[in-house]
């Protein structure tokens, strides 16, 4: 028995909302709840589990934009992202509807997140890890015991975040992953917000963005 996870794209963007538990407590939470809530919700309890928490790795709208419905019909806890990306869930109800999403009122988190601490699902301790660029309050999630990575926007299979958005910076980026990411072993498992798995040993070698 271990830390199993079941990985759910979302929206039209198709963002990888992550179900997260403990087998053997059943306790769980989502991250990056971006939209789709009732579905999620179904998933979750076909499984038999009623997650405990939403996890959010930072405030663009197909990540948090679903994330008050959930909590209206299941209250939870929402812990993160950094504060520095609170303008963007202040910002929710305008991208929401600019991108023809279901509405998202604006919401703060019941906890803001900071580089070294720590969460936990069941017996599974996950460090925060804050790393900017693609937005100024990204942060990441980190399970040593199980060598996973839930990674939001950050680093995806061979590429990484974009940083062309209103506070994004390219170079923030590429230090925070060199010196935060890369230096995990190489058979850490990353789950990244939009698209496949890969590992940090196969970015090491094959992101274009991380050679030199």
């Amino acid at each position: 028995m271990a830390l199993q996870f079941q990985i759910m794209p979302v929206t039209p963007f198709r963002q990888n909302c992550t179900l997260l538990w403990d087998d053997n407590s059943s306790e769980a939470v989502f991250t990056d709840v971006g939209g789709d809530s009732g579905f999620l919700w179904q998933e979750a309890q076909a499984l038999g589990l009623s997650p405990q928490a939403v996890w959010l790795t930072h405030g663009h709208l197909d990540h948090a934009g679903g994330v008050v419905a959930l909590t209206r019909a299941h209250p939870m806890p929402v812990l993160g992202p950094h504060p520095d990306d609170e303008y963007l869930l202040r910002a929710l109800p305008q991208t929401t509807a600019e991108f023809g999403f279901p509405v998202s009122p604006a919401f703060t988190p019941e906890r803001w997140l900071a580089e070294g601490e720590q969460l936990r699902v069941g017996a599974y301790l996950f460090d925060v890890l804050h790393i900017p660029g693609h937005t100024p309050g990204h942060v990441v999630f980190h399970c040593a015991a199980e060598k996973l990575l839930i990674a939001g926007d950050v680093l995806f299979y061979e590429t990484i975040g974009r940083t062309d958005f209103p506070r994004g910076n390219h170079q923030d980026l590429i230090d925070n992953i060199r010196n935060k990411l890369l230096v995990l072993p190489d058979d850490t498992r990353v789950i990244p917000g939009h698209g496949r798995m890969t590992t940090i040993g196969h970015e090491r070698v094959y992101n274009p963005f991380l050679q030199g």
